[in-house]
């Protein structure tokens, strides 16, 4: 409760500082892969909805279809993607289904929580200037790799049924199976670390941040003395 008190309450001292934040991340999750993959490949060409998102509410209801293939297929399921056509086919693609946009989120908000806390942290003049402005950066970098991390939808390299990859590799045409594989694996390693250390940089500066006011300033005072007889 102290950890989410102390976040609830910087997100709220510095709520255009979260979702400018939370927006940024976003924004750079949904179009820095296609900006990257257009500069290092070709430019994008198509951009679309999946235009069966419209029975979704439908199929959701429906008690013809088992729970167990919901929770199998929705998870899945495409929301929109952009791709480059090549005369050979795809040259590439990139999808954001319902699970990237559940971890897009996710990230956003922690990202946001983050930042907030840094603001806070620094309004009521905790640690140095320097320190925060480490962490700041440290965020920032952070914020990047998750970016860059990012996989392509199935519809990758040479067309649907390819390698989920990282934009990074997709970028470089002519890589190995065995590259386009450790980079699978890397960004997947990379993403969670980046999350792990993420919730516990939150969680720390929440339980700061939760501290009862004046809590800080006693302990640095040191015990009260003792009445004299």
């Amino acid at each position: 409760m102290r950890v989410v008190r102390g976040v609830l309450g910087a997100i709220r001292g510095h709520a255009r500082l979260f979702l400018a934040v939370a927006a940024a991340v976003v924004t750079l999750s949904v179009l820095g892969p296609p900006a990257v993959l257009s500069v290092a490949r070709q430019p994008v060409d198509y951009f679309t909805v999946n235009p069966w998102l419209k029975r979704l509410p439908a199929y959701v209801a429906s008690p013809a279809v088992p729970l167990g293939q919901k929770i199998d297929k929705i998870p899945d399921l495409a929301l929109f993607w952009f791709s480059s056509d090549s005369p050979y086919g795809v040259d590439w693609g990139f999808a954001v289904d319902v699970t990237d946009l559940g971890r897009i989120l996710l990230m956003a908000g922690l990202f946001g929580a983050y930042f907030a806390l840094l603001a806070d942290r620094r309004g009521r003049g905790v640690g140095s200037p320097q320190g925060v402005g480490a962490t700041r950066r440290g965020g920032v970098a952070g914020m990047l790799t998750s970016v860059i991390g990012l996989s392509t939808g199935p519809c990758s390299v040479m067309g649907c049924g390819a390698p989920v990859i990282p934009v990074v590799g997709l970028a470089f045409a002519g890589l190995s199976s065995g590259t386009l594989a450790f980079l699978a694996g890397l960004s997947r390693v990379t993403t969670a670390l980046v999350f792990v250390a993420l919730v516990g940089a939150v969680a720390y500066l929440g339980w700061r941040a939760g501290e009862p006011r004046g809590a800080g300033a006693r302990r640095a005072r040191g015990p009260a003395p003792r009445p004299s007889s």
